[in-house]
């Protein structure tokens, strides 16, 4: 008799779940849209997630984010939610993030260099020039003609802060802000560094906001180098520059990206009480 209940409560419970399932709704939860971007320059077929804010207006123009290193699983996902933060609780408009998903960054953010152990270490290395010409005429140009858009950032971090600087410094004019976190400025015993104030005096002084950070626990070099950069950039003289530097007292190289951005973040759109 107990036997012939359990199974009858057994199929009581499994009628109750198929009735549950088939009234369930599920459909896609979507930040915004994939796209694959063929790159004549690269040669290849380039992946871009984008987040798009919510209520997203085709008509209304948005400033965007290019974010380097912006896979779906390196730092697209952190950083949308970062940025949809900022859109809800400080002051930051609405923005259009572009991640840029990685192929080959080793390729792709690093410049030639003839010192034979990093030749051995990076074997496809030192074809920056090729990335920064991809995202100059290509795919600017390609996001210009699919949203309505406004002032441009760059987020890099370590290769990508090599990168985000080599453009500052070479192709100032590409993005309004820069975020240039723990940036591997050793990279050809530090020559872009070195270089910098022969770029620099080049570079016109139009309002730019450039972000210079790196952790405490980091590398002695990687330390050096980022509070270098902010010298240098301070020293340049550009009046309509807002530089800021931070140390991020307690981040390592692993854990310093979304933390350090935020504290940028906050110096651009400083939070304010909402009226009464």
């Amino acid at each position: 008799m107990i036997k012939k209940m359990l199974i009858a409560c057994s199929l009581l419970f499994t009628f109750q779940f198929m009735v549950l399932a088939q009234n369930e709704k599920v459909k896609p939860l979507t930040i915004g849209e994939v796209r694959t971007f063929k790159s004549k320059i690269l040669n290849e077929d380039r992946t871009l997630n984008i987040y798009l804010p919510q209520g997203f207006d085709k008509t209304k123009a948005y400033p965007v984010i290019y974010l380097l290193d912006g896979s779906m699983n390196e730092d697209f996902i952190h950083v949308s939610g970062l940025v949809q933060f900022f859109n809800q609780m400080y002051a930051m408009p609405e923005t259009i993030i572009v991640g840029i998903a990685n192929i080959d960054r080793k390729r792709d953010f690093t410049f030639h260099t003839d010192l034979k152990d990093l030749q051995q270490d990076y074997p496809t290395t030192g074809h920056s020039d090729k990335f920064i010409d991809f995202l100059e005429t290509e795919l600017l140009p390609y996001i210009g003609n699919q949203y309505k858009t406004t002032e441009k950032y760059v987020f890099g971090q370590s290769l990508g802060g090599l990168l985000a600087t080599e453009i500052l410094f070479k192709k100032p004019e590409m993005f309004n802000n820069y975020f240039i976190i723990s940036p591997s400025l050793w990279w050809d015993d530090q020559s872009l560094l070195k270089q910098a104030p022969q770029w620099l005096s080049k570079s016109p002084d139009t309002k730019k906001f450039i972000y210079v950070s790196v952790g405490k626990d980091e590398h002695p070099v990687m330390v050096k180098d980022a509070a270098s950069l902010y010298d240098v950039l301070k020293q340049a003289g550009k009046k309509n520059w807002t530089v800021e530097y931070k140390m991020m007292e307690t981040d390592n190289h692993a854990t310093i990206l979304h933390r350090s951005l935020y504290e940028g973040l906050v110096k651009l759109f400083p939070y304010k009480e909402p009226k009464k």
